[in-house]
C-alpha cells in the first residue's frame, strides 16, 4: 500500500495544495496532463499524493487538511468508493453529514466513474487505446487475453481494463501513455476538473 508523503517533506517542498489520488496510475496520469499544459505543478505549489486506496482517504485528510497541515485539499477517488470518501471528508471536518457528488465537488473531490482507466478508455476510444497497446508492442498479448474463455462475451472496453490490470505496474504505465494520446479537447471531466481545482486554489 502506498503511504502518503511526510508532512514535513510536503511542507519543504513549498506546497501549498495536495490533490490526493487513489495509486500511482493516477498520479501518473495527472502530471501528465499537467505537463500536456504547460503547467509547473511544483512552482505552482501543488502535490499529487497516491494514498493507496480510497480507504486511506480519511488518514491523508488528518494529516493534509485543516487538523493537520492545514493545506488546501483535492482528490480524484473511483465512483464506488463515494460512500466512503464522503465520510472521510466528514470526519475531517470538510463537509457535513450526507454529502452529495455536488457537495463533493464543490470540495475538490471528484469522481472517477468507475475508475480513472474506464474514463481513458472512453475518451480515448477502444481504438485509440489498442493503438497505444500496439506502439508498446503489447497488442498481441491484448488478443490472447480477449480469446480467453472468460473474456469472450466482455465489452472490448471491460476487456482492456482487464488487461491494464493484469501485470504488475502495467496500469501505473499506460496511466501517462492513455493521458499522452489524448485530445486535449477530451480529457475526462473529473480529470480535467481535479487539476484545474487544484492550481486554482494554489494560485
Amino acid at each position: 500500500m502506498c503511504e502518503p508523503s511526510d508532512v514535513g517533506e510536503i511542507d519543504g517542498r513549498g506546497i501549498r495544495v495536495v490533490v490526493l489520488v487513489e495509486g500511482e496510475s493516477d498520479r501518473n496520469a495527472l502530471l501528465a496532463l499537467a505537463e500536456r499544459r504547460g503547467l509547473d505543478l511544483a512552482a505552482a505549489g501543488v502535490a499529487v499524493e497516491p494514498v493507496g486506496g480510497a480507504q486511506a482517504m480519511g488518514r491523508a485528510l488528518e494529516r493534509f487538511g485543516p487538523g493537520g497541515a492545514g493545506l488546501g485539499v483535492a482528490a480524484l477517488y473511483d465512483a464506488g468508493e463515494e460512500g466512503a470518501v464522503a465520510r472521510c471528508l466528514e470526519r475531517a471536518g470538510l463537509g457535513a453529514a450526507a454529502l452529495g457528488r455536488a457537495d463533493m465537488e464543490r470540495l475538490g473531490f471528484f469522481a472517477c466513474d468507475e475508475d480513472l482507466e474506464a474514463e481513458l478508455i472512453r475518451a480515448l476510444g477502444v481504438r485509440g487505446v489498442e493503438q497505444v497497446v500496439a506502439a508498446q508492442g503489447e497488442l498481441r498479448s491484448f488478443r490472447v487475453l480477449q480469446r480467453q474463455p472468460a473474456q469472450r462475451e466482455v465489452p472490448v472496453e471491460r476487456q482492456l481494463r482487464r488487461f491494464l490490470g493484469t501485470h504488475r505496474g502495467r496500469k501505473i504505465r499506460y496511466g501517462r501513455l492513455l493521458v499522452e494520446a489524448l485530445d486535449l479537447d477530451s480529457v475526462p471531466r473529473p480529470l480535467d476538473r481535479v487539476l484545474a481545482r487544484a492550481c486554482s486554489a494554489a494560485a
